[in-house]
């Protein structure tokens, strides 16, 4: 008895705390800073992916290359999607780290709930993730929930909004500057 709880206090002292804050500078349309609970207990393997790019300084840089009006702002294409490089390839890369499996909830896409972006394989989730504008009931129980805005949801309010259709930026897109988390 004793050893198993030895073993098990060593496991809780050597395991890595999950990030339980993310905290997005963004710079443009749009100026202020965004934060975000990131929901350990409900998508564990997408915080984690998420912290991890963010401590590496990967998203710092990276725009928001999909924003559609009363839908969602897209980001997190860091292996495309950063300030200077083509945007034509924006949203159709993620880091180089292996896909995510989908950690599917009971969470609604309600306004400033954060989700995965994938492509139609539901564990093709990489590096992207989205801010809701606005309720989006057709996105519960299909995509990743991963956390929720905390402050911000004024700077979210104006990033600069793309094609009504397809979302695209044109022009200048506004920007994650700096990307940290707190643990």
């Amino acid at each position: 008895m004793l050893m198993r709880n030895l073993v098990a206090a060593f496991a809780l002292m050597t395991t890595p705390a999950l990030a339980t804050e993310m905290t997005i500078e963004v710079e443009g349309f749009a100026n202020g800073t965004i934060t975000i609970d990131l929901l350990e207990d409900v998508a564990p393997n997408h915080v984690v992916r998420l912290s991890t790019l963010a401590k590496e300084g990967a998203y710092d840089g990276v725009v928001f290359h999909r924003v559609i009006e009363g839908f969602m702002a897209q980001t997190g294409d860091v292996q495309y999607g950063k300030m200077g490089m083509d945007m034509r390839h924006a949203g159709k890369g993620g880091s180089s780290y292996p896909d995510v499996a989908q950690e599917f909830s009971d969470l609604n896409f309600d306004r400033g709930v954060v989700g995965i972006a994938r492509s139609q394989n539901p564990d093709s989730a990489n590096s992207q993730f989205f801010i809701m504008f606005e309720e989006g009931a057709f996105l519960n129980g299909q995509y990743t929930v991963v956390g929720r805005v905390t402050d911000g949801m004024d700077v979210v309010d104006q990033i600069k909004r793309g094609h009504p259709r397809t979302g695209a930026v044109s022009g200048k897109p506004d920007v994650m500057k700096k990307v940290t988390v707190t643990e």
